[in-house]
């Protein structure tokens, strides 16, 4: 069975952070490890409270995992601090870990911050070099790339500038655009650019979906995916759960989708 750890923050809510990643893993096929780097008091409304974890123990959970268990894709999201991007990403280097996807973490859906401020310019200039593939949403982009992201020409400036700090792949999320009947991102690798575009999807449930997008991508490339199919493929899945949670009726605020609902559906 494939393997597939990810870095990443603690949901106290389970929609996003890594309660979503190891769902998306095991809705994908692929056993799921993980290496906490933050707790979070969170639900659907507000990030209550956050609990970076001492570097020297996330960096323990990561010896643990990879001497043990081993990996055949990482997903990174949630890294709070300076200390812990780069304790992360010395990991990184030590054990080779390949492939690599970076989804740049730094606002829950609340509005509430997930990234310290100076940690910024650490993860631009020690992850982002290390990435086979970088997930970040248009506000993401925009801190990345330095400039205002607006629009898909915006998206394709962003994504060479992006590309420009070292990553293989950038995939430029456009949820945020204000698009009513589709939802279009936006894949570069250095040479050629593709639009990935699926119906936008009617729902208030949408609480993780940046951290579900990047896990199944990386779970799509441990089973031996080319990047670009594995981005396909992970825009397939979230836009199919999102369909399939549209009547969920968790917290007061942006609801969490439900991962397993597409497996659910082929039951029925």
């Amino acid at each position: 069975m494939k393997k597939a750890l990810t870095i990443a923050g603690s949901d106290s809510g389970g929609g996003a952070g890594i309660q979503a990643d190891l769902k998306t893993f095991a809705a994908l096929g692929v056993f799921g490890t993980s290496a906490i780097t933050a707790l979070t008091a969170q639900n659907t409304v507000a990030v209550e409270g956050v609990y970076a974890i001492p570097p020297e123990f996330v960096a323990r959970q990561i010896d643990a995992v990879v001497k043990d268990i081993g990996a055949d894709a990482v997903k990174t999201g949630m890294l709070s601090n300076r200390r812990i991007i780069e304790c992360v990403a010395a990991k990184i280097v030590e054990y080779k870990l390949r492939p690599l996807v970076v989804d740049p973490v730094m606002v829950a859906k609340s509005g509430d911050a997930l990234l310290e401020p100076e940690a910024r310019d650490a993860l631009i200039s020690t992850l982002l070099p290390l990435a086979t593939v970088v997930t970040p949403n248009l506000p993401e982009a925009e801190v990345l790339c330095g400039f205002a992201v607006t629009d898909m020409e915006g998206m394709r400036r962003a994504a060479r500038a992006i590309h420009e700090r070292g990553p293989r792949c950038v995939v430029v999320k456009g949820g945020h655009l204000q698009d009513a009947g589709c939802s279009t991102d936006l894949f570069f690798d250095g040479v050629r650019f593709e639009e990935l575009t699926e119906a936008r999807i009617d729902t208030r449930n949408t609480h993780g979906t940046g951290c579900t997008f990047a896990s199944a991508v990386a779970a799509r490339l441990a089973l031996g995916d080319e990047i670009l199919d594995a981005v396909r493929a992970a825009k397939r899945y979230v836009s199919g759960i999102l369909a399939a949670s549209a009547g969920l009726q968790i917290g007061h605020g942006h609801g969490p989708m439900n991962h397993m609902g597409l497996l659910e559906a082929r039951r029925v």
